[in-house]
């Protein structure tokens, strides 16, 4: 498969979870691929869960369900190790559904709600920091 030249930020789709148009920023220096969630609680072995905050204008507010999840150790740039839930789900770019994984974080003071770490980008895309939104100026309205 060849690989897609993707820019440094874009904006992408998440149609499991009902997000359109959301800003996400590439990280290479991440592994894992992270979204911005709160009231994150399980409930009898469910994971319940609401992406995005009021401040942002794609919030719907709406409480996502997750039956099948994992809880993963996160170590940040500083040597931190932070314990997350990850599900599953996809992320659609260059009109094309992929699968991703997704920690969940809470990325309020963030500028970008969506990390893309190299797990989801290897063998997929390369990475040109001089881009932005080359996704989403393809995007088949």
């Amino acid at each position: 498969m060849e690989k897609k030249v993707i820019g440094r930020t874009d904006q992408a789709d998440f149609p499991a979870l009902g997000l359109s148009d959301i800003d996400i920023k590439i990280d290479t220096g991440a592994y894992t691929s992270s979204i911005h969630c709160n009231h994150i609680r399980e409930e009898d072995n469910i994971l319940c869960c609401t992406f995005l905050d009021p401040k942002h204008p794609e919030y719907n507010g709406k409480e996502m369900r997750f039956e099948a999840y994992d809880i993963t150790a996160v170590k940040s740039s500083n040597g931190e190790i932070q314990y997350r839930y990850v599900v599953q789900s996809n992320i659609r770019l260059f009109n094309k559904v992929h699968k991703i994984s997704l920690t969940l974080s809470s990325r309020e003071d963030m500028r970008f709600p969506v990390l893309i770490g190299r797990k989801f980008l290897t063998k997929k895309f390369v990475v040109d920091t001089e881009l932005t939104d080359v996704s989403y100026s393809q995007k088949q309205l």
